[in-house]
Parts: C-alpha cells; structure tokens; sequence
C-alpha cells in the first residue's frame, strides 16, 4: 500500500509542475505575441496550478483536514476566466 501512495504523492507533484510550466510557457507567449487567447489561457492554468498545489496540501501533508472547497474554487476560477476570454474574443 505504501508504493500506491508513492506513486499518487509524485503523479500530485508532476501535475502541479505541469500545470505551473503551461501557465509559465502560455504568459511568456502572450508577452511577446500579445495574442489575447494565451494571456487568458495563462490565467486559466494559474488556477489549475493552484488547484494541483493545493490537491497535494489536502491529501498528502494535511489529510486530516478537508480543503475540498478550497482547493476547487481556483479550479472553477481559471475555468470562468478561460470562458471569459473565449467569449469576450469572439466579439
């Protein structure tokens, strides 16, 4: 049981460096292209980034404790501002 766990603690770790590194890789674009569609992908992934850094916080360093709601909202809020984006560029 115990390399299950292992393995679940570094899968957590590589989705919030992946999800860190896209949202690193999404802004530099936008910086240089100024492409509206990267800068509010960037902010998405933010959210997803956070969701995955806290994911790791709630159920391997403080499992005792529920960060459930805490740990969706940035999740919900990269997604809201990702359709943000969509349809403010489609006007």
């Amino acid at each position: 049981m115990e390399g299950a766990k292992t393995v679940a603690e570094t899968v957590y770790v590589l989705c919030g460096v992946t999800s860190t590194l896209c949202a690193f890789m999404l802004l530099k674009g936008y910086r240089s292209r100024r492409i509206p569609l990267l800068f509010w992908a960037g902010l998405c992934f933010i959210g997803l980034a956070l969701n995955n850094v806290l994911l790791f916080v709630d159920l391997v360093l403080v499992p005792h404790v529920d960060l459930f709601i805490w740990r969706t909202l940035p999740a919900l809020a990269g997604s809201f501002i990702l359709l943000y984006g969509l349809i403010w560029e489609t006007r």
